[in-house]
This record gives structure tokens, sequence and C-alpha cells, in this order.
């Protein structure tokens, strides 16, 4: 599964899943190229990069607001001049307003608009646009980032007494990228593009040690995953060993959802 120079744009890749799939693209040996809206901070990747002993000279980063037509034609435009190419596009940013995350019946309209429009809405933006520039290439490959929670309803329990609770916005956007990705296959019959997801189950990121063993107890083994712990599906995905793997779901989660 070598992405042996392999240029891959990642969206959303100074975030938490973001970061660790550049460098697994960088360890696998690939060209990785960081699209973030907060590409600022830049320099605490490249310098985890560097510690790592990762190929620095394979690292780029390109600012990108994924809600925005003219960003995302911008990043295939300078991207393509600059590498010569793109061979892949992870949509993995996750975009959100300041009232995200509240109880369903405190959800206004407005945010749930706007926060469905900026998240399953820039993931189709960006599938839109790169597609159409891979169409035009003669290949490419298109991996979103969905959840286990676009794959079954919430299990509500698991959040008593922790403070959040799973939004209704992320349910509603998560199923949706699963068969926009569907949706993209079909209408991109015979141009040798791929498109594909990854639906993670939770993932660990200092959670109160309540909500972390009401969760694992539906797990089969591990339980909430380490950031770590979706590589190997993405670089399966993005690697010609999954040449014929095409509108596929992925779920990664041991065994969380069944």
């Amino acid at each position: 599964m070598e992405l042996k120079n392999k240029i891959i744009v990642v969206t959303g890749g100074l975030g938490l899943l973001g970061r660790s799939f550049v460098k697994a693209i960088l360890k696998a040996g690939g060209v990785a190229v960081v699209a973030d809206i907060y590409i600022t901070v830049s320099e605490e990747l490249v310098s985890e990069v560097r510690k790592e002993q990762l190929p620095i000279e394979n690292l780029h980063f390109h600012e990108l607001d994924i809600t925005s037509k003219d960003s995302v034609l911008s990043s295939i435009n300078d991207i393509s001049m600059k590498l010569g190419r793109i061979d892949a596009l992870v949509n993995n940013a996750y975009p959100r307003n300041a009232h995200y995350g509240r109880k369903l019946e405190e959800v206004e309209y407005a945010d749930f608009a706007d926060n469905v429009s900026k998240h399953l809405g820039g993931y189709f933006l960006c599938m839109q646009q790169y597609a159409l520039f891979f169409e035009k290439q003669g290949y490419g490959n298109i991996i979103s980032m969905s959840s286990i929670y676009g794959v079954v309803a919430p299990r509500f329990e698991v959040y008593e007494n922790a403070g959040f609770t799973m939004p209704v916005e992320y349910a509603a956007i998560k199923a949706g990228v699963i068969h926009l990705t569907k949706y993209f296959v079909k209408y991109f019959k015979g141009s040798h593009i791929r498109f594909n997801c990854i639906s993670p189950g939770g993932i660990e990121n200092h959670q109160q040690a309540d909500f972390i063993a009401k969760y694992n107890s539906y797990a089969a083994n591990k339980g909430m995953l380490d950031k770590n712990d979706l590589n190997g599906a993405l670089i399966f995905l993005l690697s010609d060993a999954s040449q014929f793997i095409n509108g596929q779901n992925i779920v990664v989660d041991d065994g969380w959802s069944l």
C-alpha cells in the first residue's frame, strides 16, 4: 500500500485527524498538501514532521475555505500548477458555527441550515470541483470522512451527564456524505475517478473517563479509537491496492455500530 509520489490534498489538514493523515501519507511515500483555513498554525505540524524524520520536502500548504467556490478553484489551480497534477483529495475539514452542538430542542433552524451548508455543502463543493478537474485530468480519487453516526442512530445513553450530546446536524451531514459519495460514483461513471468514505467511531480526545467507559461498553475490543487508528483504511483507499473499490463506506469502529 505505497503512495510513492502520489499528490494528495487533505482538507482540514491541521486538525486532529488531518495531521495524522498527513503524516501517514508522508510515511507511505506520498506528497501531502495541507489545505486548511487556519494555515497560519502550520509551524507546529512542520515541527512534528521534522521530529518524526519524515520527508519535509513532500509537505506543502495551501489556505483553503471549503465553503468558498473561489477558494476551492484556487486550490485546484495553484496546487496542480505547482506540483504538476493532483492524484487525490481527502475531504476531512469540519466547519461549524458557534451554536453547533446544542440539544435537539435548542437548535434553531438557521443554525441547523448553516451547519449543514458549511459541512455537507463544503464537502459537495470540493467533490464537485475536484471531480471536474479529475475528469479533465483523466483520473482521480476522492475520500470523504463520514461517521458511524451516518450509519446508525445515536446511542444517547452514552451522553448522559457528559455535558455534551451528539448533534442532530452531524447525523444529517454524515449520512448525506455517504449517499453523496454513491451519487458521484454513478454520475462520473467511466471517468476513472473513485469516490469512497471512511466512517470512524469515536476518537479519544480528552473526554471524561465516565463517557469513555460508557462508549467502550458497546465496542468489541479496544473501544474508543486513537487518531492514528484510521490511517490504515485511508492509505488503503489512497493506494492502488484499492483500485477497484468505488462507492463504498469503510466503517472503522471496533464493532461499536453492530
